[in-house]
Protein backbone atom coordinates (compact mmCIF):
# COMPACT_ATOMS: atom_id res chain seq x y z
CA UNK A 1 0.00 0.00 0.00
CA UNK A 2 1.28 3.44 -0.87
CA UNK A 3 2.37 5.53 2.14
CA UNK A 4 -0.01 8.39 1.34
CA UNK A 5 0.68 11.85 2.78
CA UNK A 6 -2.48 13.99 2.70
CA UNK A 7 -2.11 17.24 0.74
CA UNK A 8 -4.61 19.56 2.39
CA UNK A 9 -2.94 22.98 2.54
CA UNK A 10 -1.48 25.18 -0.19
CA UNK A 11 1.54 25.87 2.06
CA UNK A 12 2.54 22.22 1.66
CA UNK A 13 3.53 22.97 -1.95
CA UNK A 14 6.49 24.94 -0.60
CA UNK A 15 7.52 21.86 1.40
CA UNK A 16 7.06 19.63 -1.65
CA UNK A 17 9.39 21.80 -3.73
CA UNK A 18 11.98 21.75 -0.93
CA UNK A 19 11.65 17.98 -0.46
CA UNK A 20 11.96 17.41 -4.21
CA UNK A 21 15.57 18.59 -4.05
CA UNK A 22 16.33 15.74 -1.64
CA UNK A 23 14.06 12.93 -2.87
CA UNK A 24 11.50 12.32 -5.62
CA UNK A 25 8.02 13.53 -4.67
CA UNK A 26 4.80 12.28 -6.24
CA UNK A 27 1.43 13.99 -6.15
CA UNK A 28 -1.65 11.89 -6.93
CA UNK A 29 -4.73 13.97 -7.71
CA UNK A 30 -7.84 11.93 -7.05
CA UNK A 31 -11.52 12.58 -7.61
CA UNK A 32 -13.41 10.60 -5.00
CA UNK A 33 -16.55 10.60 -7.18
CA UNK A 34 -14.88 9.12 -10.29
CA UNK A 35 -14.66 5.38 -10.91
CA UNK A 36 -11.65 5.77 -13.25
CA UNK A 37 -9.84 7.71 -10.55
CA UNK A 38 -10.69 5.00 -8.01
CA UNK A 39 -9.32 2.35 -10.37
CA UNK A 40 -6.10 4.32 -10.90
CA UNK A 41 -5.65 4.76 -7.14
CA UNK A 42 -6.24 1.06 -6.54
CA UNK A 43 -3.69 0.17 -9.24
CA UNK A 44 -1.10 2.47 -7.64
CA UNK A 45 -1.66 0.89 -4.25
CA UNK A 46 -1.32 -2.64 -5.65
CA UNK A 47 1.90 -1.83 -7.53
CA UNK A 48 3.58 0.40 -4.95
CA UNK A 49 5.53 -2.28 -3.02
CA UNK A 50 7.08 -3.69 -6.20
CA UNK A 51 7.72 -0.36 -7.92
CA UNK A 52 11.14 0.33 -6.40
CA UNK A 53 10.04 3.77 -5.22
CA UNK A 54 10.90 3.41 -1.52
CA UNK A 55 12.83 6.69 -1.64
CA UNK A 56 9.88 8.64 -3.04
CA UNK A 57 7.30 10.47 -0.99
CA UNK A 58 3.72 10.32 -2.29
CA UNK A 59 1.06 12.92 -1.59
CA UNK A 60 -2.67 12.35 -2.01
CA UNK A 61 -4.87 15.27 -3.06
CA UNK A 62 -8.64 14.95 -2.77
CA UNK A 63 -9.77 17.14 -5.65
CA UNK A 64 -13.32 17.60 -4.47
CA UNK A 65 -12.32 18.87 -1.03
CA UNK A 66 -9.22 20.84 -2.09
CA UNK A 67 -9.89 22.13 -5.59
CA UNK A 68 -7.93 25.42 -5.12
CA UNK A 69 -4.80 23.41 -4.25
CA UNK A 70 -5.23 21.40 -7.45
CA UNK A 71 -5.40 24.62 -9.44
CA UNK A 72 -2.27 25.88 -7.71
CA UNK A 73 -0.43 22.61 -8.48
CA UNK A 74 -1.29 22.99 -12.17
CA UNK A 75 -0.09 26.59 -12.24
CA UNK A 76 3.04 26.08 -10.16
CA UNK A 77 4.30 23.05 -12.10
CA UNK A 78 3.04 24.05 -15.54
CA UNK A 79 0.77 21.07 -16.15
CA UNK A 80 -2.79 20.86 -17.36
CA UNK A 81 -5.22 19.84 -14.62
CA UNK A 82 -6.53 16.31 -15.07
CA UNK A 83 -8.09 13.74 -12.80
CA UNK A 84 -6.85 11.29 -11.87
CA UNK A 85 -3.31 12.55 -12.37
CA UNK A 86 0.13 11.59 -11.08
CA UNK A 87 2.97 14.10 -11.03
CA UNK A 88 6.65 13.51 -10.30
CA UNK A 89 8.38 16.54 -8.81
CA UNK A 90 12.18 16.56 -8.80
CA UNK A 91 14.45 19.55 -8.13
CA UNK A 92 11.37 21.76 -7.92
CA UNK A 93 10.05 20.83 -11.38
CA UNK A 94 7.49 18.43 -12.77
CA UNK A 95 9.48 15.71 -14.57
CA UNK A 96 6.57 13.38 -15.35
CA UNK A 97 2.82 13.60 -15.44
CA UNK A 98 0.21 11.13 -16.56
CA UNK A 99 -3.49 10.77 -16.18
CA UNK A 100 -6.22 8.17 -16.18
CA UNK A 101 -5.08 4.67 -17.08
CA UNK A 102 -1.82 6.06 -18.51
CA UNK A 103 -0.47 6.29 -14.96
CA UNK A 104 2.33 3.72 -14.61
CA UNK A 105 4.77 3.49 -11.72
CA UNK A 106 7.31 1.86 -14.04
CA UNK A 107 7.31 5.09 -16.09
CA UNK A 108 7.77 7.12 -12.91
CA UNK A 109 10.74 4.91 -11.94
CA UNK A 110 12.29 5.40 -15.41
CA UNK A 111 11.82 9.17 -15.15
CA UNK A 112 13.56 9.27 -11.75
CA UNK A 113 16.56 7.35 -13.05
CA UNK A 114 16.80 9.38 -16.26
Amino acid sequence: MAPWQPLTQAEQLTDIVRESHEQPVLIFKHSTSCSISAAAKSKLERQWNDAGLENAKIYYLDLLRYRPISTQVAEQFGVRHESPQLLLIQDGECRYDASHMGIRLSDVKSSINA
